[in-house]
């Protein structure tokens, strides 16, 4: 089995934790945009319990089986049962109309190791806050919440920091959730290097939302589909009052 088939089996359930993202954020206040993810229905009102493996190819192919630790029933960060709550990251408003995801997984074979992820996250400037994942702020403007966050794609998705010496897991993900405080394009080109950094701090490698490795083409995608929703949500120019 190829290295690309074992990574992407590595991190089957990556695409459920965008739902994650909702429950982390808040509910999006319209359609979100963007890619489909399988085996999910975020435009729909009622919640929708995904299955492992339902609508994905690779994971039918391989048979990995329904229950192997990842996220599952279970979508969202809950509030219980965490540590002292800290509401550094924390969203000032929870709507969102847009979700951009990259994740960094374990090469074949591989895990991430917790206190690795700690240490590089430091490195790259993530803080430890709200929801019990990492964030990185707007400097000098830590109250405008997020501009993009981290966390983990095993089940519950957070980091207990009292047992990070035994966390692993296959890969971690990153989630830009748009508006954010900056627009679009600048919070991509602050997500898009840290991801890289995180990458080659862990050995790891970087994926796309549909789980394939980042190429130059998407980027420029992702690019563009930014510039667009930056024009998109740019204030109407004030009208000239007519001249009589």
């Amino acid at each position: 089995m190829s290295d690309m088939a074992m990574l992407r089996i590595g991190i089957l359930a990556a695409g459920l934790l965008l739902i994650a993202a909702i429950f982390l954020f808040g509910r999006p206040k319209k359609k979100v945009q963007g890619r489909r993810i399988e085996g999910t229905d975020t435009a729909a009102g009622a919640r929708r319990e995904p299955v492992l493996g339902e609508g994905d190819p690779a994971g039918a192919d391989a048979g990995v089986p329904a229950d192997d630790g990842v996220t599952q029933p279970e979508l969202g960060l809950p509030e219980v049962d965490a540590p002292a709550a800290s509401d550094v990251g924390k969203r000032a408003t929870q709507d969102f109309d847009k979700i951009v995801s990259l994740f960094v997984a374990a090469r074949a074979g591989e895990q991430l190791r917790g206190e690795d992820i700690v240490v590089a996250a430091e490195k790259t400037g993530l803080v430890f806050g709200h929801m019990n994942v990492f964030h990185r702020l707007v400097e000098g403007h830590p109250e405008r919440g997020p501009i993009f966050s981290m966390a983990s794609i095993m089940k519950p998705g957070s980091f207990d920091m009292a047992n990070i010496r035994e966390m692993e897991t296959p890969a971690i993900a990153f989630f830009l959730t748009l508006p954010a405080p900056l627009t679009a394009l600048d919070a991509w080109e602050k997500m898009l290097p840290t991801v890289q950094r995180m990458g080659e701090l862990l050995d790891g490698v970087v994926l796309d939302d549909s789980r394939a490795t980042l190429g130059r083409q998407r980027v420029a995608h992702i690019r563009d589909e930014l510039r667009a929703y930056d024009r998109q949500h740019q204030a109407p120019p004030l009208t000239k009052p007519p001249r009589w």
